[in-house]
Order: C-alpha cells, then structure tokens, then sequence
C-alpha cells in the first residue's frame, strides 16, 4: 500500500489504455488551454522511463513537452522527478538500473508544484495498471493524488475492450472518472470498428466521451509540436469545471 500525504489539488490525473496512445499529447494539450484561459497551470508527470542525458539532466521528453506548452517554471527535476534510461515499465527499470523509485522526492516535488499552481495536469505512464515500484502500480498512485481521471484511448479495433477495462479498474479504486478522450481518430480512414467505438464505450461503460482528438500530424511529443486540430478538439471541453475537486 502505497503512503503518500499529497497536497489535495484542484487537477486531472490523465492515464491511458496503454502506452503511445497520446497521453502526453493530451495532457499538453489542457495544460495549454487552462494557461490560455488564464490559470496558473503546474504540470506533473511523477514517474517517466525512455529518459535521455542532457544538460539538465536526466529528462523526459514529456515533461519536456508537458512544462513548454504549460509555461510552467519549475525545472524539469521538479515537473519529473523520477527518471529511468530504460524503456520499460518502471518496476522493471529499478531491477536493470539498480535504483529504486524515490516516492519521497516525487511528494516534495508535487508539493512545490501545488503551491504555485491554480490546477495540476499530472500525467501517468503507461496504462493504470502498469507496475511501478513492489505492490504499487499507476493506479495506487492515481488514488494518492485523489484527481479527476482522464482516460486516454486509440480509436482502433480493441479500443473497446483495453478501455472498458481501464473504466472498471478506476472505478473499483472509487476515483472520480471525469471522462475519456479518444485519441488519434483518422476519419478519411476509419473502419467501421473505429468509427463505432466510442459510442460503444459510452453505452458499455456509462461514461462520457469528453471529445475525439483527431490524427494530427503537426502534433509531434518528440518535436514539442502541438497542432492546432489536436487543440481545437480539445477545447470542446470545460477542463477548468473538470478539474474541481
């Protein structure tokens, strides 16, 4: 059981159905809409692997990502405060690198990020479920942060089945579900299991779809590019109204 005492902060905690499904994108994306709208935005992103060596550090280019389109101050050992090379879920990081993660210093980071802050995107990594340390996976650490949960979904065949399960997995956990965004739908493309899905998961799951981000290929994380359909798509929603505690 994880033992964190987290500010409790007006924000959206934004976890995916899996990995690459453009978690960061959307994040990115509502920390650029509530700063536009005049909010003091901190942005947070506690865990992160695949990180790279430069002179700030260890970094993760999405909190790269995350801090630039937020306009948020603090460094990115703050906004990241945990890191690993490796590309792998963490629990597995902290047996390859031979380090463990420092849930402490990712509480005074939050904590510093809360005191500056209006509201806090916070992003995890990978699915709800992904392991991050012991007995303590995304999910135990989305209940120590206690925010809204924003699901991240593909618009692909299996959608259906990856997020209902996601659905069930917040739920039991008693988090407040604020929604699901489907990310990366390509309407001049769609199949007919694409262009079915999120009304399937609104019946199934009994939840809202908060909007469908479509294919944008001027959004790129890498390239810290955030494209103006990504944007427009997300700006149908009241993030502000969501983020209430």
């Amino acid at each position: 059981m994880l033992e964190l005492n987290l500010p409790q902060a007006n924000g959206l905690f934004i976890t995916g159905t899996d990995t690459g499904v453009g978690k960061t994108l959307v994040a990115g994306g509502i920390a650029k809409i509530l700063n536009q709208a005049g909010y003091t935005v901190g942005v947070f992103k506690p865990v992160a692997t695949g990180c790279k060596h430069c002179h700030e550090g260890l970094v993760s280019t999405d909190a790269e990502f995350l801090r630039y389109w937020s306009d948020c101050d603090f460094e990115l050992s703050v906004i990241n405060p945990v890191g690993f090379v490796t590309p792998a879920a963490p629990v597995v990081c902290q047996e390859f690198e031979r380090r463990y993660v420092d849930f402490a210093a990712i509480q005074t980071a939050y904590e510093s990020i809360c005191e500056a802050s209006d509201l806090v995107i916070v992003e995890g990594i990978g699915g709800i479920r992904v392991p991050i340390s012991g007995d303590v996976d995304v999910l135990e650490l989305a209940k120590a942060f206690g925010l809204g949960v924003v699901i991240v979904a593909r618009p692909y065949l299996g959608t259906i089945n990856h997020t209902l399960l996601t659905i069930d997995a917040v739920r039991a956990a008693n988090l407040n579900l604020a929604g699901v965004v489907i990310s990366g739908y390509d309407a001049t493309s769609a199949t007919y299991a694409e262009e079915t899905g999120a009304d399937a998961i609104t019946k199934y799951g009994q939840v809202d779809i908060l909007t469908i981000v479509p294919y944008d290929e001027d959004s790129d994380v890498d390239n810290c590019r955030l494209g103006d359909l990504t944007v427009e798509a997300l700006a149908d929603c009241d993030w502000a109204e969501l983020a209430q505690r």
